[in-house]
């Protein structure tokens, strides 16, 4: 059975990893297309609806793309993690058919005015839908993280003792607070950041293909003013992700100290040290080669160089998550994210110095820096899924009635195993590894043939461009007029000669 944990583990990551790639891009872009539609409408000029159509197209092969892959996952909860599914399923129906009503049907809905309409509707209703489908993407990510959530700090439900057909028993998590199952610990913690994140990776994508049109002297209008709106949203969002970040990572030692221990490769309980790089070292339970900032995540977590911090020491082996990917992977969104403020930060400097758009090697580093983007919502994803482990729905920690962890003779803190579910118990029980095994394959072959056609599409509309825009009202005005001057000079010139 341990194997087809495993691979049902392999097989969701490799799924859900894929198709995590464009759910962050369709949001990100999706208020990119909000800024780009209301600076037309404001300015008038055309160059702005130009950058939005453009844009348009990508979003749409994006979000495409997003919903084929995305129904894979759903289909992965009936089949391999069955008993994970009979468990959470009141919680998990509720949310995802919140999701189905108030966001997808929205952001679906307006899809079609966005992609086709821009001759059929006024500009400002082609406008109102293009918000409107920016909002339901955020919607549509507001319920999944709600979900996700949930299973890091469960509230809002009781368990209850259920028999199937065959009378044996099952626990199910059942709703008796709705509101407090979307509003429980972490969704809003996770989803600020969750956001954030999304709305980098967005915004570096479009810097990514503008930079490539400037670098090679293509559409370099078209390209400066997505560039220009890109970095405006890369810039906010950068600078806020530390703080949502700080909150975050408070907030997870509250609820689960396990996985912020597991993160920062913090194995003994005592004073907190940051760790800036190190490599874990299970076997000795300390980081080898470790730099790092003595006191400062006692600082970050209690405002002060002394406070202990709770270590990997206080739980036992088998409650332990993983530290080495858990580690590297928490490390590396962090690395990046500090990577995005000073490289966005230095192109405003540099832009308001009027010298930006000579900065070749800044805009060759924009062209690339769009993986660094995918990188850091993927690693930040994988850290909170494997920091999670052993359990895909986190059991609380027994307080007393002080507050206090309950230990047991060990001095190990104990989990109230009833109340959540362990991942090697959610697998389907009826499913061989050599089945998991041949879904694996099929699904990798089947991604990689339609990561190819994206990129081939995405390829084929970069090089394709935009539309050519039409000059300003002013200049087209100008332009007709001097035609008619010339037209007259013309016919002066033809009466004379006759005469």
């Amino acid at each position: 059975m341990t194997d087809v944990v495993l691979l049902s583990r392999i097989q969701f990551a490799l799924t859900v990893m894929f198709h995590y790639l464009f759910p962050p891009l369709t949001i990100g872009m999706g208020v990119v297309l909000v800024y780009l539609e209301g600076k037309f409408l404001a300015t008038k000029q055309p160059i702005y609806e130009s950058a939005a159509k453009f844009w348009t197209k990508i979003f749409a092969l994006n979000f495409a793309v997003g919903v084929a892959t995305g129904i894979v996952m759903e289909f992965q909860f009936g089949t391999n993690w069955a008993t994970y599914s009979r468990f959470v399923g009141d919680v998990f129906g509720s949310a995802l058919a919140a999701e189905g009503i108030f966001a997808f049907f929205l952001e679906s809905g307006f899809l079609a005015v966005l992609v086709f309409g821009w001759e059929k509707v006024g500009p400002k209703m082609h406008f109102f839908s293009t918000i409107m489908v920016s909002l339901g993407s955020i919607f549509s990510s507001v319920w999944i993280v709600v979900a996700n959530s949930w299973q890091q700090t469960p509230t809002g439900h009781h368990i209850v003792q259920k028999f199937d057909r065959g009378g044996n028993p099952f626990l199910r998590a059942e709703v008796t607070d709705f509101w407090a199952v979307v509003f429980n610990p972490s969704t809003v913690h996770r989803l600020s950041h969750v956001l954030i994140g999304c709305f980098i990776m967005g915004a570096f994508f479009i810097m990514s293909i503008s930079a490539y049109y400037i670098l090679r002297n293509r559409h370099v209008e078209f390209a400066k003013k997505s560039f220009l709106g890109g970095l405006l949203f890369a810039t906010i969002f950068s600078l806020i992700a530390p703080v949502s970040g700080h909150f975050q990572a408070r907030n997870v030692y509250k609820y689960q100290p396990a996985k912020l221990a597991a993160f920062e490769g913090h194995y003994q309980t005592g004073v907190g040290d940051l760790s800036l790089f190190g490599i874990p070292n299970d076997k000795e339970q300390k980081l080898d080669a470790e730099i790092a900032i003595p006191g400062a995540l006692s600082f970050l977590l209690f405002d002060d160089f002394q406070t202990p911090v709770i270590g990997l020491d206080k739980f036992k082996p088998a409650d332990r998550p993983p530290v080495a990917i858990p580690f590297v992977t928490y490390h590396l969104m962090i690395a990046f994210g500090t990577a995005f403020i000073a490289m966005t930060l230095l192109a405003w400097f540099f832009h308001w110095r009027g010298k930006l758009w000579n900065q070749k090697w800044l805009l060759g580093l924009f062209v690339v820096m769009v993986l660094g983007a995918v990188i850091a919502n993927q690693a930040g994803w994988i850290a909170a899924e494997v920091g999670r482990q052993p359990w895909i729905v986190q059991a609380p920690l027994l307080t007393d009635a002080s507050g206090n962890y309950i230990a047991d003779a060990a001095g190990h803190y104990q989990y109230d195993d009833a109340a959540g579910l362990r991942t090697s118990h959610a697998a389907s029980k009826v499913v061989q590894p050599n089945q998991v095994l041949f879904s694996i394959i099929a699904f990798s072959l089947i991604y990689v043939l339609l990561g190819a056609v994206w990129i081939y599409v995405l390829n084929h509309k970069i090089h394709q461009g935009p539309e050519s825009f039409e000059p300003t009202e002013g200049t087209e005005g100008h332009g007709k007029l001097a035609d008619a001057a010339a037209a007259l000079a013309a016919h002066r010139g033809s009466m004379t000669e006759t005469h």
